[in-house]
């Protein structure tokens, strides 16, 4: 399944759900310490990937010792109860300490994945573990009520402090998330009901559990697209499957019942992605070319440490005599798609930006502020610097799961990649012969043809199209689909139920 998010028709985020959901971020584990390396005090951790998980000091939480404990109980059922009315906090850990003090070999510890298995690295683990909902993010062993920085509006952030302090449970704390903003305390405390729920899930999946097992699964990708961006500005959902249709309108009326009207059912000819233009801004923002508006264009290359993005003012023609506004105006430009393009491939660790030399310190600032401001909405944590004396920008941006990259490039539609040249007719040949055995052979009926655009305009056009002709020959229609993500010379037919049919 993959999810657009789109603004002013323009692809700003891409997200694919994983057939695999092994590791993702959120999931709760079971685990077990393998090592402990003092020299790095860290240990490495068994979570069931084939590579040890790393667990850092830091990343213990202050509260560890009570994790530990609640864990420990509950896998052994001498914990009654998920809820810890009566449990008495431990002492934090110290913030500068060892790991080898609170954490010894064979252990069984309850972590979190923090950052998903990238490149040869296993998991980067957490052992404070949270679960984070529509409004708010749970916080066990803490009674602090924390609220997002983006909420800025005081008497709104002390009416939901104060709200929160009345309904969260003895000894878990919550951090109040920007959607909180203006919501009825029902809301609230359907979202904390929610999320005290999950928490009693994992507790009764830690008994009797042997290491390393997960004990609790992040929710589904659609589910945390529409927890994590869906907002007051949304204006539509457009879902194509039956099934996922269902599930959103019941997921927005659980968690946000005003918004049910917003989802519509696509049941459109064309594919969602092509109907909505998402398949041609895929394959122009995943390029190692992307071209912007004006005529410019960036240059995006991947190493092993790094990702360097190139400005180039290719075909622009300046609309002004002075080349350093010329300059600043293709810069400011690239800056926004930029940062869009950090988002929508997930682009993680330590990015160089070559822009065109600015000569002007004022429009060095200029270009740095405007990066920083395209970047505000970007929900991962990211640093920018200023620009050095050679026009080069640094930034970081967390980075918590691999980048999506799509390959945009196609073999070529004469000789498929192999250099052979063959005649671009077999084709027609080729998917004749095969509707000709599912027809005849198998006796099958509504089939459908996805072909590349060119192709199923030469199929279904003119009069009499090949279509009709197919219907002279079999008497069965065969529907015809136009599908953008396919190479010219790739087809694919599909029984009346979706499913493919191998020939």
């Amino acid at each position: 399944m993959a999810i657009a998010v789109v603004r002013d028709k323009l692809l700003m985020e891409l997200h694919r759900e994983r057939t695999e959901r092994g590791f993702a971020v959120g999931d709760i584990y079971l685990a077990k310490v393998r090592k402990v390396a003092p020299g790095l005090n860290a240990a490495f951790v068994d979570v069931g990937h084939e590579k040890d998980a790393f667990l850092h000091y830091y990343d213990l939480g202050p509260q560890y010792r009570n994790s530990y404990k609640f864990a420990k109980g509950a896998v052994a059922g001498t914990g009654k109860s998920s809820l810890l009315d009566d449990w008495k906090l431990d002492p934090d850990i110290p913030k500068e300490g060892k790991l080898a003090d609170v954490v010894s070999a064979s252990q069984s510890i309850l972590v979190q994945i923090a950052k998903e298995p990238i490149s040869t690295k296993g998991p980067r683990l957490t052992a404070e573990v949270t679960l984070a909902g529509r409004y708010m993010v749970l916080v066990p062993f803490t009674n602090k009520v924390s609220i997002s920085s983006r909420l800025t509006d005081e008497a709104e952030r002390k009416r939901l402090k104060a709200l929160m302090h009345e309904i969260r449970p003895k000894n878990f704390g919550v951090i109040i998330r920007t959607n909180a903003e203006g919501r009825r305390s029902e809301d609230l405390e359907a979202d904390l009901k929610s999320l005290l729920q999950r928490w009693d899930e994992m507790f009764r999946n830690l008994r009797n559990a042997m290491p390393p097992k997960q004990v609790l699964g992040e929710i589904d990708r659609t589910g945390a697209v529409l927890r994590d961006v869906l907002n007051k500005e949304f204006t539509s959902i457009v879902v194509d499957d039956d099934l996922a249709y269902e599930e959103v309108k019941d997921t927005l009326a659980r968690t946000a019942p005003d918004r049910v009207g917003i989802v519509k059912h696509y049941k459109g000819k064309l594919d969602i992605f092509d109907s909505y233009g998402i398949n041609k801004q895929i394959k122009q923002a995943f390029g190692r070319q992307v071209l912007l508006p004006s005529g410019a264009y960036l240059i995006v290359e991947k190493t092993e440490a790094m990702h360097v993005i190139d400005v180039n003012s290719g075909s622009r023609k300046g609309g002004r005599s002075d080349q350093e506004q010329n300059a600043l105006a293709i810069n400011l430009e690239a800056a926004k798609e930029i940062a869009r393009l950090l988002r929508l491939r997930d682009m993680g660790g330590i990015i160089c930006v070559d822009f065109i030399d600015l000569y002007e310190p004022e429009n060095r600032r200029t270009l740095h502020k405007a990066l920083k401001d395209a970047m505000a909405d970007d929900k991962a944590k990211h640093n920018v610097l200023p620009p050095s004396k050679f026009g080069v920008i640094e930034l970081t941006r967390q980075r918590v799961r691999p980048e999506t990259e799509i390959d945009t490039s196609e073999a070529c539609p004469t000789c498929g990649g192999t250099g052979e040249v063959s005649a671009p007719v077999l084709i027609i040949d080729e998917i004749e012969n095969a509707l000709n055995y599912l027809h005849g052979e198998k006796q099958m009926n509504g089939l459908t043809l996805s072909v590349h655009p060119f192709l199923a305009a030469y199929f279904s056009k003119g009069l009499p199209s090949i279509q009709h002709k197919w219907w002279w020959r079999w008497k069965k229609w065969v529907k015809v689909v136009s599908s953008g993500s396919s190479r010219y010379l790739e087809f694919h037919i599909l029984d009346s139920e979706g499913k493919e049919q191998a020939v």
